[in-house]
């Protein structure tokens, strides 16, 4: 049995990078660059207003200066009219600016009367223009390659015209349930079922991640539906299944997988929830067998399989980063295994503050959505004392932060 650390290195050894390929730029956002995004000119391209106002030489705007409007300038126009001296060109922002122009007075600091302004504030050299390359030089790396694409990488590819960009591939995921006891989300639910909770779960999940999907639905509790519903999931770049890892007389799903193929990497982990949880390999599919209760299989998707598929995705920070955060109640848990705590985080005086969030029985899926962030406590403690400080993977957005 491997210790957590001991699990994720074992997963993430065998999981390797996919191949790329060209995406619309609007369908890039949260996948990875698989190039460099070099600016094929400056930007801004020439030299433009940051303000609308009037365009002027700074030499005649000693306050107060009366000067004479020669000329305007809309965004985007091509007809860009001189600044003479003693005048004034109204300008827009965006505008090109006009030769001998060297600053720009906003138009809430001047007063106009029909053909002239009055400038009513000093006029400082170059003030309120963006010049040609202030943002970004010709030729300039803007976007490394192995960069998550978000909305600021958009805007700035958008603005040198690409309109797709190559990414590496999303992994496509299958997701199977086992059981006889499942029913499909919608269907009547009578004694003795269960809604397959985990098919759609860990789907949102895998979409969270930017992976793609296929639902494989339940396999029954028989040989002839493992071996045809895993058949197919083999065939995806990662196969999750959930429920039948264990010893039960109908929990077929190790014996089944390793009938097609599958070469089982490790058996159960040093963990609760979620130590019935195994990991195997076929050619370059990765198989994670996550166990059947649903508050289990999601604490150890977020732990193991997320960071396996920001690595197939070409992603450089793959595991969750620890905060650190002070235990308000006392926890007891059996030594030689870490245990996964669900706890609410509070900022108090620039410190972090875990809360239990409640019953932590593995049914309990109501404490999970309570839950800001699972405790991570290690194995070879058995108590914990208010106080203590633990660390925690923040899991929901709306987790409060360290104050300032």
């Amino acid at each position: 049995m491997p210790t957590l650390d001991e699990a994720r290195r074992l997963i993430l050894d065998r999981t390797r990078t996919l191949g790329t390929e060209s995406v619309e730029l609007i369908d890039s956002l949260n996948l990875v660059t698989a190039e460099d995004i070099t600016a094929p000119f400056d930007m801004p391209l020439c030299d433009n207003s940051a303000m609308d106002g009037f365009a002027v030489r700074r030499g005649d705007c000693d306050p107060p200066s009366r000067l004479r409007i020669t000329g305007f300038i809309p965004a985007g126009s091509e007809s860009v009219p001189p600044v003479d001296a003693g005048c004034a060109v109204k300008i827009m922002t965006g505008a090109r600016i006009p030769p001998g122009c060297d600053a720009v007075v906003p138009f809430e600091e001047t007063e106009g009367r029909d053909d002239y302004v009055t400038i009513k504030a000093p006029v400082r050299m170059h003030q309120h223009i963006r010049f040609a390359g202030e943002d970004v030089h010709r030729n300039e790396v803007t976007v490394l390659v192995g960069t998550v694409i978000r909305a600021p990488e958009i805007s700035m590819m958008a603005s040198f015209g690409k309109s797709s960009v190559t990414v590496y591939h999303r992994p496509r995921v299958a997701i199977l349930s086992t059981g006889d006891e499942l029913v499909a989300v919608g269907e009547p639910i009578v004694p003795g079922k269960v809604v397959d909770t985990n098919g759609v779960s860990l789907a949102a999940m895998v979409k969270a991640c930017g992976a793609t999907v296929e639902l494989l639905g339940v396999a029954n509790d028989t040989h002839a539906s493992h071996i045809a519903k895993m058949t197919i999931g083999l065939q995806a770049d990662i196969l999750i299944t959930s429920a039948g890892v264990s010893v039960g007389e109908r929990d077929l799903v190790r014996e089944v997988l390793t009938e097609l193929g599958v070469s089982q990497v490790f058996y159960s982990i040093d963990a609760r929830p979620g130590s019935p949880t195994t990991f195997g390999v076929k050619g370059g599919s990765l198989v994670f067998c996550l166990p059947g209760n649903p508050v289990a299989s999601m604490i150890v998707f977020d732990e193991l399989v997320k960071p396996a598929i920001l690595k197939a995705m070409g992603y450089k920070r793959i595991l969750q980063p620890f905060v650190r955060a002070i235990l308000q109640q006392d926890e007891a848990k059996r030594p030689g295994k870490v245990k996964f705590l669900r706890v609410r985080l509070e900022s108090s005086g620039g410190r972090l503050l875990a809360f239990n969030s409640g019953n932590q029985t593995t049914g309990m899926l109501k404490t999970l959505i309570r839950a800001d962030g699972i405790a991570v406590l290690p194995a070879e403690r058995s108590s914990f004392a208010v106080g203590d400080e633990v660390d925690v993977h923040v899991i929901s957005g709306n987790a409060l932060m360290l104050e300032a």
